[in-house]
Parts: C-alpha cells; sequence; structure tokens
C-alpha cells in the first residue's frame, strides 16, 4: 500500500514539473522571425518552400493554442518543428534565388560571347 502511494505522490510530481516549464517565449519569437524571413524572401512562389512555409504556420498557431492551455512543454517541441520547417523554407527559397541568378549570369555570358564574336571570320590569307 506504502508503495502504491509513493508511486502515486512520485507520478503527480513528475506531472507537476513537467507543467510547470516555463512558456517558450523566446523559441516563439524566433521561429516568428524565421517564419517572416521565408515570406521576405519569397517562399510563397516556390512550391515546397511554400509547403514548409504553410506548415511551420500551422504549427505555430498549434503552438500558441499550447500555451494558452498551459502545455508548454508540447508547445515548445511543435515549436521546435515549426523552427525547422521555416527555416528549411529559408534554405529551399535562397537556393532557388541563387540558381535563378547564375542562369541569369550564364544567359548574359553567353549573350556577350555572341556579341564579341565577329560576324564573319577572317580568312586566312
Amino acid at each position: 500500500m506504502k508503495t502504491a502511494l509513493t508511486s502515486l505522490v512520485l507520478a503527480g510530481l513528475v506531472a507537476a514539473c513537467g507543467s510547470s516549464m516555463q512558456p517558450p517565449t523566446d523559441r516563439l519569437a524566433s521561429t516568428d522571425a524565421a517564419i517572416r524571413s521565408a515570406r521576405e524572401l519569397g517562399a510563397q512562389s516556390d512550391p515546397q518552400a511554400s509547403l514548409h512555409l504553410k506548415l511551420a504556420d500551422e504549427q505555430m498557431a498549434q503552438a500558441r493554442t499550447l500555451m494558452k492551455d498551459g502545455d508548454n512543454q508540447r508547445a515548445d517541441l511543435v515549436l521546435q518543428r515549426a523552427s525547422s520547417d521555416a527555416e528549411l523554407a529559408v534554405m529551399m527559397t535562397k537556393e532557388r534565388n541563387a540558381k535563378a541568378e547564375a542562369d541569369k549570369s550564364k544567359q548574359n555570358l553567353n549573350q556577350n560571347k555572341d556579341q564579341s564574336q565577329p560576324i564573319n571570320p577572317p580568312t586566312g590569307h
């Protein structure tokens, strides 16, 4: 009987410790900043990046709800996922932008080569 009571008290203490976690406001702010960055870079115009941005938005909303309900530990985990999705959207968008810049530079280089070549090559006399 004593061990059952001890186990019950111990389980209550463990549950109380888990619920007493402070709200993850720092992670909330950093995740929000990552989502803003993805938007500012144009993640909405890339299908894959847009998907991860949408997931991050949904997870952010879920985390806010969890925080209101006092489930800060779970909110922190959801924010970690949201942050990862937002950062992935940022990286995908940066990659797309870098590829577009590289393609543009390559086109300019090819145009300059074409313009610098003579129309009628000199004959070897």
